[in-house]
C-alpha cells in the first residue's frame, strides 16, 4: 500500500530482457528512501514491484511480460528516470490517498502549458477509466497522487506545482508521454456495490445526489 507521496527519482542502470520478463536494475539516485529488503515491495512509476537484490544505492525487480504490456514499463531502458515511493508503514501518515500500485491503464499528455510557476497539463485516458475519475477527487498518475482540477469525456486536467515538477518525473512531461493511471479505489468499489446489491437503497442516483458520481 502507498500514499502517492513520492520519495525521489531513481534511474535504471540496465535492463535485461529474459523470455519476454524483464529485469530492471535501478540506481536511487535522489530518491531519499530507508533501505529496502530483499522481497519487500517498492512503486516504481506508480507500479508495485518486489526487489530482488538490494544495495546500498539501488536494487534489482523483475516484471513480468503482463506488467510490461499493460503499464508504461515495458518502455524504460537504460538512462530512464522513474519515481520511487516505498510502502506505507503502520502509523504513517497518508498524506497522499490510498494507491495500491496496481496499475489500471495507461494514460497520454496531450497538453503541458505553465501557468505561472505550475504546469497544468491534461491527460487522455481510455474511455473505460474516464468514468472513475471525478473533478476534486484523487488519482495517481505514474504513481503521483494528484487532484482532479476537471474531466472530460475521456481525458482530465491536473495542475502541478513547482515542488512536484522538481521531485519527480512529471517536470519532464511533454506532449506524447505515456503514463500509468491508477484511478481512485474507491470508485471502483461504489461501482461494484452498486451492480452487486441493486436494492440496497445504494443506486447511481444517490451517489450523485452525495457528490460520489458524475454523469459519463
Amino acid at each position: 500500500m502507498f500514499s502517492g507521496l513520492v520519495k525521489g527519482i531513481g534511474r535504471v542502470a540496465s535492463r535485461t530482457n529474459t523470455g519476454g520478463d524483464a529485469r530492471f536494475a535501478i540506481e536511487l539516485t535522489s530518491a531519499a528512501i530507508a533501505p529496502l529488503a530483499v522481497g519487500g515491495s517498492i512503486a516504481v512509476n506508480g507500479v508495485c514491484l518486489t526487489a530482488v537484490t538490494v544495495t546500498a544505492g539501488g536494487f534489482t525487480a523483475d516484471v513480468s511480460t503482463a506488467t510490461l504490456a499493460v503499464t508504461t514499463l515495458g518502455r524504460l531502458a537504460a538512462g530512464s528516470r522513474v519515481n520511487l515511493e516505498p510502502p506505507l508503514k503502520a502509523g504513517d501518515p497518508l498524506d497522499g490517498h490510498i494507491v495500491t500500485g496496481h496499475v489500471d491503464g495507461v494514460g497520454e499528455v496531450v497538453v503541458v502549458e505553465p501557468v505561472g510557476g505550475s504546469k497544468r497539463i491534461v491527460v487522455a485516458v481510455p474511455a473505460a477509466l474516464s468514468r472513475y475519475i471525478a473533478a476534486k477527487g484523487s488519482v495517481a498518475v505514474d504513481g503521483v497522487s494528484l487532484t482532479v482540477n476537471a474531466v472530460g469525456a475521456a481525458q482530465f486536467e491536473v495542475n502541478i506545482i513547482p515542488h512536484t515538477q522538481s521531485v519527480t518525473v512529471i517536470g519532464e512531461y511533454a506532449r506524447g508521454t505515456a503514463v500509468n493511471i491508477e484511478v481512485d479505489m474507491l470508485a471502483r468499489y461504489l461501482e461494484r456495490l452498486v451492480q452487486r446489491d441493486a436494492h440496497s437503497g445504494v443506486d447511481l442516483a444517490l451517489l450523485r445526489e452525495h457528490g460520489y458520481a458524475r454523469d459519463r
